[in-house]
């Protein structure tokens, strides 16, 4: 289960979107070089809010592109970093992943996917009812959270649109993702 990444995103400073970039360099237990999210502990403002000596979970955030077209498919436009995620991705379904897999990106570089982002607010601000297109609630009733994965940089590397996604699933039992 290969898949290609589509772009690459960073923001030095807090905002909802991240502009794209030409390449991004990930940097071993730390994230995005030069990302407001990057750090051992939490950055995630609502989570620095409840304890800030939390580790961080999320260094490193994933979206699969095949997202945008499901909304786009109700209305919605988004592009790559405009739900403020690092890498965008291709022909892996992160969703099913479990937790611990390894995504070895490009020549070097290899995050360990830690779980589900847990979308806020703040994507009503970007568009008005996209929360409940990436936020949802399956037949039995159980929220199902579709905007991307977190994860932590294992080994660091450069990272560039175009390069290929491995993936190495965790040995023995498997885990499903949870919020983060």
């Amino acid at each position: 289960m290969n898949g290609v990444v589509t772009a690459v995103s960073r923001n030095d400073v807090y905002s909802f979107t991240k502009p794209n970039r030409e390449s991004i360099t990930l940097l071993a237990g730390l994230g995005v070089e030069g990302d407001v999210h990057s750090g051992v502990t939490v950055k995630h403002r609502s989570r620095v809010a409840q304890d800030p000596s939390q580790p961080n979970l999320r260094q490193v955030h994933l979206i699969h592109e095949e997202l945008f077209e499901e909304v786009r498919g109700a209305g919605f436009g988004v592009g790559a970093g405009e739900l403020g995620e690092n890498i965008t991705t291709r022909g892996v379904d992160l969703l099913a992943l479990p937790t611990g897999t390894l995504l070895h990106i490009g020549e070097d570089a290899v995050v360990e996917v830690t779980g589900l982002r847990n979308p806020c607010l703040q994507i009503d601000g970007f568009q008005q009812g996209l929360l409940k297109q990436v936020v949802g609630r399956d037949e039995s009733g159980q929220v199902v959270r579709k905007a991307g994965v977190m994860s932590v940089v294992k080994v660091g590397g450069v990272v560039r649109p175009g390069d290929v996604v491995r993936v190495e699933l965790p040995v023995g039992e498997h885990r499903p993702l949870e919020r983060v």
